[in-house]
Formats: structure tokens, C-alpha cells, sequence
């Protein structure tokens, strides 16, 4: 142990200086001091081989562990998402937007006529399905889809022979019933003479009156049954009960039809109805005589026109919607059956109500909205509006907006919300124009 000690003091006076590291005694137990060595310089329990070793700091362990475990998260989230950017870059100062006086509207109340939206299908106000009224074989009907009639033009002729055959029967028959008439008159007349003159007894004068009021009859009889005969016949040709156009050839020629078969649809397209459903809440609102404006597809920006003409007293199986029937005048013809319309009905005016420009509300994916103008800046508020009527500038105003707001009409863009805004109001002096920049 002697020899070692001295050989180890010997290298370090031959070497550096050894400054002994302190050490936090342990209670109960002695602890050696931990000696540093310098590089010249080797410690008394230095490994066998000659080499070096340095004692480290536990704390500063710890800390460059914990910067190493930072990096590599930084790094591995780096690595997931390599384009998001390292640090945000800080939003740079939108400039103001300039407005002119113009394109700023104040909310107010307003008087509007409300427009109600709606829509249905168009029909033909007259329209009939003409049918056979006797049966026979169908000798007659050029008439095709599409062609235009007169009342009163023939459509269809059904076989007539047996028809014509019955009538001559009849007619015959009562031939026959007026001469049996007239010779039970003559018998009569002169019963009533030998009567006078006391040759014949008042019952056979009673029995040749009887006789006569039976021809009476007869004769009736053949003439009511000849009337039915001559209405058949006529009833085997089809005419036109009204002007209008066939909208369906049910039959063909050769044919041979029962009564009551159909053999025509003709419809009279100068007067249409539009069927529409309202609310049952709106009711109280709509009255006869009110205008309805609306759209038909394939006419463009065509505009037809109506008045509401009837109202169902009751509403429409399984909704709460009530059906109004709109008289829409077609004298060209141009709307057909089955057409699909969408339109508005001017309601009454009402009472004063909040209203803005319709410019001023926007749409976003289904959802109204409106940029006022609040501490010189633009925010855009959700804002909830009547319906919209065609025609009308202004709309009236639900939720959202009071009385006094200031909301932007003009077109400022979709981003444009928290900007600050100038409004620019011009002034007109004896120099000219100048434009004052006003917040």
C-alpha cells in the first residue's frame, strides 16, 4: 500500500496539479474523494491499460438528455409533416377598404309587399275525355294528337246502320199510331152525333171515347220512342263540345266500341290553371284576385302572369298545405298540360317591418349573411330574411339586425371580414368635387 501511494505521488508531482471534487458526505458511511485528472495526469485507481477518465456532472446528464429528446421530437414531427412551416409567420396589416357612401345602407322600417314562393303544375282549365255513347264499329276519326277543332266538328263516326234501321222502325210506327188516331177521332165525332139524335146509348158513345184516348197514347208513345231512335243515331257522330286540341286518340278506325268508350281527349289550351300549394299559415294572407308572377323551363327569362281564382276550403291530404288555383291567361297556346311553374304570390302589404337591400344579404352554401359596418370595422353577421320577391329592392329583415345598422351593398369580395374600412363621402364646393375620407 506504501509503495503504491508513493509511486502515485510521484506522478502527480511529475504532472499537473490534482484538485480534489468534492464529494456530499453519506451519513454513516466514510466516502473517498474523487480526484479529477488532468490529461498529463492519471488517478491512483486509474484502469489498468492507461487510460483516462473524466467524472460527469449528474444534473448536466440529465439536461443534455432532455435537449437531445426535444430534438428528435422536432425532428419526427418534422418529418410527418414536412410543409408545415417551423415557426408562423406573422399576418401582415390588410389595408383599408375603401367605401363610398353609396355603397353603405342603413336598416329601417319599411312597408313591402310580401312575396310568397310557389310553385305547382299547369293544366288546361277545360278539358274533356269524349266518349261513345253508343256501341258499333268505329267508320271515321282522322283526327290526330296536336290538331286544333271547332265546337261542333266531327270527330269520330261509329256504324250507323242498325242505328238508322231502329229509327225507320220508330218512325214507321208512329205513322201508324197517327193513323189509328185518326180514325179513332172519326168514330168518335160521329158517335157523338148518333149520340144527339138518341140512335146509339151513352155507353157505346163512352166505349168510342175510351177508344180514342188510346190512340192518343199510342200515338205519344211511337213518337217518344222514335225521339230516342232519332238521338242514338245522331249520338254515333263524335262532334266537338268546345274548341281545343286533341291531346289523345284512344281509338282507331275498325275499331269496335261499347258505350261509354272513350275515343278522344281534347283540352282547351286559352285558359290554364295553376295548381299550387300554400301553407296553411299563409292562408289569411291570400285572397282572391291577387297577382302570382312565374317562370316556366324552356322559356328563358319569359315571365307568365295569374290571379288566384279559388281556394280549397280544406287542405291537402297528409301535409298542412292548402291548395289555390290560379287562372293563367295562354292565348298563344305557349304553356302546355303538365308544365311545372315557379313563381311568387304579392301578398297585401303589411305592417312596417326591419328591411334591407336584397344586395346587402349574401349566401354561403345555404346560409344568409350580411357585413355591417361596427367600430370602423366589417364583421360579418348571420342574418335571417323573409322571402324574397322578384322585382323588390328591398327584403325584409328577421334576426340578426337592428334598427340603425349600417350593412355594406357593394361587392367587396368573400375575406373581407375584421378589415377596417374608410367610407369616402364627396362633397361638392365651387372648385369642384372633393373627396373627404370619413371613418
Amino acid at each position: 500500500m506504501n509503495s503504491s501511494a508513493n509511486q502515485s505521488s510521484m506522478r502527480y508531482e511529475a504532472g499537473a496539479a490534482v484538485t480534489p471534487f468534492p464529494t456530499r458526505p453519506v451519513e454513516g458511511r466514510q466516502v473517498a474523494p474523487v480526484q479529477e485528472v488532468t490529461p498529463t495526469g492519471a488517478a491512483a485507481d486509474e484502469p489498468q491499460g492507461g487510460g483516462s477518465f473524466t467524472r460527469i456532472d449528474p444534473m448536466k446528464a440529465l439536461l443534455a438528455v432532455a435537449v437531445i429528446a426535444v430534438l428528435g421530437v422536432g425532428a419526427w414531427v418534422v418529418a410527418r409533416n414536412p410543409s408545415a412551416p417551423a415557426i408562423a409567420a406573422p399576418a401582415l396589416n390588410a389595408a383599408p377598404v375603401e367605401l363610398a357612401t353609396v355603397d353603405i345602407a342603413t336598416v329601417e322600417s319599411r312597408i313591402l309587399n310580401r312575396a310568397l314562393p310557389l310553385s305547382g303544375s299547369i293544366a288546361p282549365f277545360v278539358q274533356a275525355t269524349l266518349k261513345s255513347k253508343v256501341g258499333g264499329e268505329v267508320e271515321q276519326l282522322k283526327l290526330r294528337e296536336g290538331q286544333d277543332v271547332r265546337e261542333g266538328d266531327v270527330i269520330a263516326r261509329v256504324d250507323t246502320r242498325n242505328l238508322q234501321a231502329q229509327y225507320d222502325r220508330e218512325a214507321a210506327a208512329v205513322e201508324k199510331a197517327r193513323a189509328d188516331l185518326e180514325l179513332a177521332r172519326l168514330n168518335r165525332d160521329k158517335n157523338r152525333v148518333l149520340l144527339e139524335q138518341k140512335f146509339i146509348s151513352q155507353n157505346t158513345f163512352e166505349q168510342t171515347e175510351s177508344t180514342y184516348a188510346g190512340s192518343v197514347a199510342s200515338f205519344k208513345l211511337a213518337e217518344a220512342q222514335a225521339r230516342v231512335a232519332k238521338i242514338n243515331l245522331d249520338d254515333a257522330v263524335i262532334r266537338a263540345p268546345f274548341s281545343g286540341t286533341i291531346a289523345k286518340r284512344q281509338v282507331q278506325p275498325g275499331e269496335k266500341v261499347s258505350p261509354d268508350s272513350a275515343i278522344v281527349t281534347l283540352v282547351d289550351l286559352k285558359q290554364m290553371v295553376l295548381e299550387a300549394a300554400v301553407p296553411a299559415a299563409e292562408i289569411p294572407s291570400v285572397r282572391v284576385g291577387q297577382k302570382v308572377r312565374f317562370r316556366v323551363g324552356g322559356f328563358g327569362d319569359r315571365v307568365f302572369e295569374g290571379e288566384v281564382q279559388r281556394i280549397n276550403p280544406v287542405t291537402a291530404d297528409n301535409s298542412r298545405a292548402i291548395l289555390i288555383y290560379i287562372a293563367v291567361p295562354n292565348p298563344d297556346s305557349a304553356l302546355k298540360g303538365g308544365m311545372f311553374a315557379q313563381g311568387t304570390l304579392v301578398l297585401n302589404s303589411m305592417q312596417p317591418v326591419l328591411a334591407v337591400p336584397q344586395r346587402a344579404v349574401r349566401d354561403d352554401g345555404g346560409v344568409s349573411y350580411a357585413y355591417v359596418l361596427r367600430d370602423e370595422k366589417i364583421v360579418r353577421t348571420p342574418v335571417k330574411v323573409g322571402p324574397r320577391s322578384e322585382g323588390e329592392a328591398f327584403v325584409a329583415v328577421r334576426e340578426g339586425l337592428s334598427a340603425g345598422d349600417r350593412v355594406i351593398v357593394a361587392d367587396i369580395g368573400d375575406d373581407k371580414a375584421g378589415a377596417v374600412a374608410r367610407v369616402r363621402q364627396i362633397e361638392t364646393t365651387a372648385a369642384g368635387q372633393t373627396e373627404i375620407v370619413r371613418n
